[in-house]
């Protein structure tokens, strides 16, 4: 017998098996039982006549035939998904699934564009996966995802991405800092703070890294962290600061739970872009929820930051008429340089 006698079941099993190393998982995945799962992938390794597992400790590994044989299977998969995607294009079919990749930092913006494209199209079932920006370029360039909203692809041969929105990214502290409420820092006054970073292969933390190297400042870092609202806690924990997308801390910013660092040269402005795999023809509700993007994501954003600012006024306005402002508030000239006016709420952008 030879692998031409496994069926398309079999691979996607052992594929899906093969990614995850974990039988239990793919059983979930398929509904089938661990050992019905054990029990394809033992057809297959028939089928092709070498073991495509190995245990090692209380997991598994692939054998060296069984990556060669992924490589092959993930080929088979995505060509007759690609056919199937051509046939569902050709009939016009404008429902269905859009599975989307977000890196960690859209988590805050997505949901609420999703929103407001699913008031329009109810019947559009949506899929999120999430991971830092290397995890999700890869996620577009194997075909996992349909779209992704991300920074700027790491693979432009591969991935075809288009900014829908402007990105800043700002560094905060805790409302009880020393440096909170200062105006004009430089980098040099943060030499004795410690930083909080992201995990390499952030998209973040590459921005932070790029930043402060382009400067020739070092950051003392205390901490790093693959969770955007594990640094946030630090830093409202005193641990250090941090610099985050604003849109990762927008809500706390208004509430004055966390205060922007007015540091020279900052916000940094990036894009939010919306990417998929230049060679997977995309449906035609996938084209729809990108085109909704670019026309509507920026709009959908100032709108989010607006409600934000409405609530923080509504809960503070005893605070507001208080002599004394809290600490963090009233920055006064830097304030025109972040985009935000005296009172937090946005500037008009500059012509």
């Amino acid at each position: 017998m030879t692998i031409h006698h496994a069926t398309l079941r079999q691979l996607q099993i052992f594929t899906a098996a093969a990614r995850s190393l974990s039988f239990a998982r793919v059983a979930e995945q398929f509904g089938l039982t661990p050992g019905a799962v054990s029990f394809q992938i033992k057809q297959v390794e028939g089928h092709c006549g070498f073991p495509l597992f190995e245990r090692v400790g209380r997991g598994v590994v692939l054998t060296e035939a069984g990556r060669d044989l992924l490589e092959h299977a993930t080929l088979i998969l995505q060509a007759l998904d690609n056919a199937d995607r051509r046939m569902l294009a050709l009939k016009g079919v404008t429902g269905g699934n859009v599975t989307i990749g977000l890196v960690s930092t859209a988590k805050y913006i997505a949901p609420h564009m999703i929103s407001r494209f699913r008031e329009e199209r109810p019947g559009v079932s949506i899929h999120l996966r999430d991971g830092n920006r290397r995890e999700v370029n890869a996620m577009v360039a194997k075909g996992e995802v349909d779209l992704a909203i991300m920074g700027r692809p790491l693979d432009e041969d591969e991935l075809l991405g288009e900014p829908f929105a402007r990105h800043p990214s700002v560094i905060i502290c805790a409302p009880g800092h020393p440096l909170a409420g200062a105006a004009g820092l430089r980098l040099s006054d943060l030499a004795d703070c410690g930083f909080i970073a992201r995990e390499e292969g952030a998209g973040t933390r590459a921005l932070t890294d790029a930043y402060f190297q382009g400067r020739g400042f070092t950051p003392r870092i205390v901490m790093t962290s693959s969770s955007n609202e594990t640094i946030k806690q630090a830093v409202m924990a005193g641990i250090g600061i941090a610099l985050l997308s604003r849109h990762t801390v927008d809500l706390e910013l208004a509430l004055g739970m966390l205060c922007e660092l007015t540091v020279e040269g900052l916000p940094l402005m990036r894009s939010w872009y919306v990417a998929h795999r230049r060679s997977l023809p995309l449906l035609p509700v996938h084209a729809q929820l990108r085109a909704y993007l670019l026309e509507r994501g920026q709009t959908i954003i100032d709108g989010l930051h607006a409600s934000h600012m409405a609530l923080a006024v509504a809960g503070g306005s005893e605070a507001m008429e208080s002599p004394s402002p809290p600490r963090g508030e009233g920055r006064g000239e830097g304030d025109a340089q972040d985009g935000f006016s005296e009172k937090g709420r946005r500037a008009p952008p500059s012509p």
